[in-house]
């Protein structure tokens, strides 16, 4: 010991610059809120995050837990009957509009289901998200965090036998019931997140609201808006209430409204039905000013206990509410579903007003005192009815304007209308309905839902198989074939994946990416084998694609056999939405060195996406590409990234080259890199940037230094085949039933 005491060595560690005493104990490093990330350090890394995301770690729930054995047991005829106490059982602590809460839930499903884009497919009420930042805290979602604690008695009583998605949902539609709407169906099956989702891109702004132009080439043009966003501004689910960047123009509002609901799979008549529905129950808060009000829930410290919004200077509840700044109800009867919306917007002339809040909202030049709504607290009191922007697009949009007036004139079809817009709403980013549970699953199959028929499991796979390889077929093309058809699935929302075969219909036979011409001629040897043996066409390119893989193992020394689980059905055009699969085209894919064109975003960050919505972890995605380099299967036949000179058999060379430092690696025009033996200077191999980040990104180099170690090679065999395997039976919802 050198006579320093232990007392010594903690005010030392303690002592700063400045100030004297009181300082914490706590090393700076450690410090969440100070601490410097590696991000902050070099902004322009590659950021693995998104795959690394919803870690078991974080799911307190333990790798056992199966949800959907938990639902087996849910009384879901008690759950209900509880929801619908709910509704009106006003609670003190924050008490209940005109006594009903239809509104609220309502609003609270509509929010975690209306952030879903079609474009990749995230967002949506489908993981409980809204329980996390930023979508707990978007200015748009103001008190909704008082929806889920009128919800945490209910949730608490059931446990783990209904998720918090589930949860919010079924109390949207249960609230629709209660209303007075005969409801389309309804579907477990959601699974909570335990963690805020890092791999949704909200937007570039780093304010709320900020004015949309940022988000559009230009703002005149809705479909200008940068892809994959969806709503107009930041912190908001659909379009300002008061008009394009807060200035009212029914019109404009309404050009944005068609494309923001077009981006969230709706189409014009879903968009007015789910309008005119969505705005029949509840009423806009804005009886106070905004600046009174507490910070939002992820900004409040902890007396507010993850509360936020909560009016400082008043009560924040009833008439003293203040949510969007808008203020009133929009029907006569806002606790009922009926034609009210309607009677209201088509019945009478409107004129823009302010809020008590300020906001605009338009108030009808006369109307009379029956048809107006009561006081949220006081029965006698009547008030004025509102409408916003959005609402007041549907009268003047001549498009809309049809639309509605084929509603009034036919109650019953608007009903039917709005139910199943409802349930597209909170059901498309479940997937298929082999991901449905619960007894009021519709039978009906709805195109959005991708139905696809079961298929064939009694046919002899080794037969098949037997067929295939006498085909003919270059082991390139079989696993390339196989790859294209699987890599369009997208956990977000379960679409795409290869059962359906959809890779043989519009408008995927099309895509560039899929190599139209090679895969026609591949499909005209695979479709009349499937014909023959009773297969689907489905599985049978599958099993080519595994035919291929084992085919490149045995070609480096390996035996492998691929497990394979046969039931593929092949969808037809009548059962496919074209239109709703274009977003689903890879514009690129690192997996086989394709780019369709050169982009704002880089190569290895565009592979990382989509690496992520197939569900891959950073090691899966390291060795699928090793692989798949070495078997050859790049777009159109390149050289990149084919580290080897026995090409189509599945050996670690990719990884030995990257890792070799009798190498140097130099760029060349086109973005491409050329590598060159040090000593010769001999031109060896060509690669992309996708290629060169397993051996630059320090994470991604510890994955593949692992593969190149000399006693790796059947490990390396066996990571891809189960990487492999994954990729393509990640749409196979039917073998986990």
């Amino acid at each position: 010991m050198d006579g320093h005491t232990v007392e010594g060595d903690l005010n030392e560690s303690t002592r700063g610059s400045g100030g004297s005493g009181g300082k914490c104990p706590v090393m700076h490093g450690s410090l969440t809120a100070l601490g410097t990330t590696v991000m902050d350090w070099w902004p322009n890394a590659l950021n693995l995050d998104i795959l690394h995301q919803h870690d078991l770690k974080t799911n307190p729930m333990g790798p056992d837990f199966d949800y959907h054995e938990e639902l087996k047991t849910l009384d879901v005829d008690a759950l209900k009957d509880d929801l619908r106490q709910l509704m009106n059982d006003s609670q003190e602590w924050w008490p209940a509009d005109w006594g009903s809460y239809v509104g609220m839930f309502a609003r609270v499903a509509w929010h975690a289901a209306g952030s879903y884009r079609l474009s990749d497919g995230r967002g949506g009420g489908g993981t409980g998200n809204q329980r996390f930042a930023p979508l707990n805290s978007w200015p748009d979602n103001v008190n909704t965090d008082k929806g889920r604690r009128l919800l945490w008695p209910i949730k608490k009583k059931y446990g783990n036998k209904i998720s918090w998605a589930d949860l919010m949902i079924l109390s949207g539609t249960i609230a629709y019931e209660v209303a007075g709407l005969k409801t389309f169906g309804f579907a477990f099956g959601r699974e909570d997140i335990w963690h805020p989702e890092k791999d949704t891109y909200w937007g570039s702004e780093k304010e709320w609201l900020a004015p949309s132009d940022t988000r559009y080439e230009e703002v005149s043009k809705p479909d200008t808006m940068e892809n994959p966003l969806a709503a107009v501004q930041m912190g908001l689910i659909y379009v300002n209430p008061e008009g394009v960047n807060g200035v009212s123009d029914p019109q404009k509002t309404a050009d944005q409204v068609r494309e923001t609901f077009a981006r969230m799979a709706m189409d014009d008549e879903e968009t007015a039905a789910l309008t005119a529905g969505g705005h029949t129950i509840g009423k806009c808060h804005g009886n106070g000013n905004a600046d009174d009000l507490s910070p939002e829930p992820e900004a409040a410290g902890p007396e507010y206990q993850g509360i936020g919004w909560m009016n400082t200077k008043g009560r924040s509840v009833g008439r003293d509410t203040v949510v969007s700044g808008i203020e009133g109800a929009w029907t006569t009867n806002p606790t009922k579903f009926d034609m009210g919306w309607f009677d209201m917007l088509f019945g009478h002339k409107w004129e823009l007003k302010k809020s008590p809040a300020g906001a605009s909202q338009w108030m009808p030049v006369d109307i009379k005192e029956e048809d107006m709504p009561a006081d949220v607290e006081d029965p006698s009191i009547k008030t004025m009815p509102i409408m916003t922007d959005a609402d007041m697009a549907m009268k003047v949009d001549p498009i809309y304007n049809e639309i509605c007036q084929k509603f009034m004139a036919d109650p019953q079809y608007f009903e039917d209308t709005f139910a199943r817009a409802w349930f597209k709403l909170t059901h498309r980013d479940m997937g298929p309905k082999a991901c449905y549970y619960g007894p009021d699953v519709p039978q009906e199959d709805l195109i959005w839902q991708d139905p696809i028929p079961t298929g064939s499991s009694s046919y002899d796979v080794a037969a098949v198989k037997a067929k295939i390889a006498e085909a003919g077929i270059p082991l390139a093309d079989m696993v390339a074939t196989a790859w294209d058809s699987a890599r369009t699935y997208r956990g977000s929302d379960k679409r795409g994946g290869a059962n359906g075969a959809r890779i043989r219909l519009a408008p995927q036979k099309d895509w560039v990416g899929n190599e139209p011409e090679r895969l026609s001629a591949v499909l005209a040897k695979l479709e009349p084998i499937a014909a023959e043996t009773g297969a689907s066409v489905a599985d049978v390119i599958v099993l080519a694609g595994n035919l291929g893989v084992e085919q490149a193992a045995k070609a480096a020394g390996v035996d492998l056999e691929l497990p394979f689980a046969p039931g593929r059905g092949d969808a037809t055009d009548e059962m496919t939405d074209a239109e709703s699969f274009e977003p689903l085209e890879p514009l690129a894919d690192g997996f086989r060195n394709f780019q369709k064109t050169e982009y704002v975003v880089s190569s290895e960050e565009m592979l990382l996406d989509r690496a992520q919505l197939m569900g891959l972890t950073a090691n899966e995605m390291t060795v699928l590409i090793g692989g798949m380099r070495a078997m050859g299967t790049n777009f159109g036949a390149t050289k990149l990234g084919v580290f080897t000179e026995r090409e189509g058999a599945l050996t670690t060379d990719f990884f030995d080259v990257l890792t070799d430092m009798a190498y140097q690696w130099l760029p060349v025009a086109g973005g491409t890199y050329e590598i060159r033996d040090r000593k010769s200077g001999e031109v060896k191999y060509t690669a992309s940037r996708v290629d060169l980040v397993f051996g630059s990104n320090s994470i991604l180099r510890g994955y593949a230094e692992v593969y190149a170690q000399d006693d790796n090679h059947g490990k390396f065999v066996k990571d891809f085949a189960a990487a492999w395997t994954k990729v393509m039976t990640a749409d196979r919802f039917d073998l986990a039933s």
